[in-house]
C-alpha cells in the first residue's frame, strides 16, 4: 500500500519511489538512464505490481514522450529490472506498452493512429494496432484489421482478413512550380 501511494504522487511527472527495492530511485531517472527520453503517463487511477513487473493505469490515460502521445481508457506497462553493475543502483526497462479502448497515438512529426488496442514495443519502436485501425497523415488515410507501425523506418504493414480488406485513401497534391 505504501508503494501505491508513494506510486500516486506523480500525476504530472514520475516520481515513483520503490522504497528498499530500488534504493531510493525514481522511475523517472531509471527511465532516462535506460532508454534516453523519459515517458509521462497521467490517469485516474493506476495499479503498481512489482510481482508481475508491470504498472496498469486506468481511466482517462495520457501518456507522452518527447515525439508522441497516446490517449486511451487503459494501459498497461511492462518491464524487467535491469542486470545490476556494483556502481550503479537497481533500475527498470520498458519492455512493451499495452494501450486499450478508444486508442489515439499522435506523433510529433505528425500523423494520427487510431485503434481499440494497440501494442507497442519500446526498444524496436513497434507498434500494432487492432480493433478497427486507422492511420492518418493529412487528407491521406489506410485501415486494416491489423496495422504495424515500424517507427524508426517510418514504415507501414497493413494487413487484411477475410472480406475485410485493406482499405487506403490518397488524395490527389497539387505541385508547386
Amino acid at each position: 500500500m505504501m508503494i501505491l501511494f508513494r506510486f500516486c504522487l506523480f500525476l504530472s511527472f514520475w516520481i515513483l519511489l520503490f522504497g528498499a527495492g530500488a534504493n531510493g530511485q525514481t522511475l523517472k531517472k531509471a527511465l532516462e538512464d535506460s532508454q534516453g527520453q523519459p515517458i509521462v503517463i497521467k490517469s485516474n487511477s493506476l495499479e503498481f505490481d512489482h510481482q508481475r513487473k508491470r504498472v496498469t493505469f486506468s481511466g482517462n490515460v495520457d501518456a507522452r514522450r518527447e515525439d508522441w502521445t497516446i490517449f486511451c481508457q487503459n494501459m498497461v506497462v511492462h518491464y524487467r529490472e535491469k542486470s545490476k553493475e556494483p556502481a550503479q543502483k537497481e533500475s527498470m526497462k520498458i519492455e512493451k506498452i499495452v494501450a486499450k479502448g478508444d486508442v489515439k497515438i499522435t506523433r510529433q512529426s505528425g500523423g494520427l493512429a487510431t485503434a481499440q488496442e494497440a501494442t507497442y514495443f519500446w526498444d524496436e519502436e513497434r507498434v500494432v494496432l487492432t480493433g478497427k485501425p486507422v492511420v492518418q497523415q493529412g487528407d491521406d488515410f489506410v485501415e486494416g484489421t491489423v496495422v504495424t507501425l515500424l517507427l524508426k523506418e517510418n514504415k507501414s504493414l497493413v494487413e487484411g482478413s477475410g472480406d475485410a480488406r485493406v482499405r487506403a485513401v490518397i488524395s490527389p497534391r497539387s505541385e508547386k512550380r
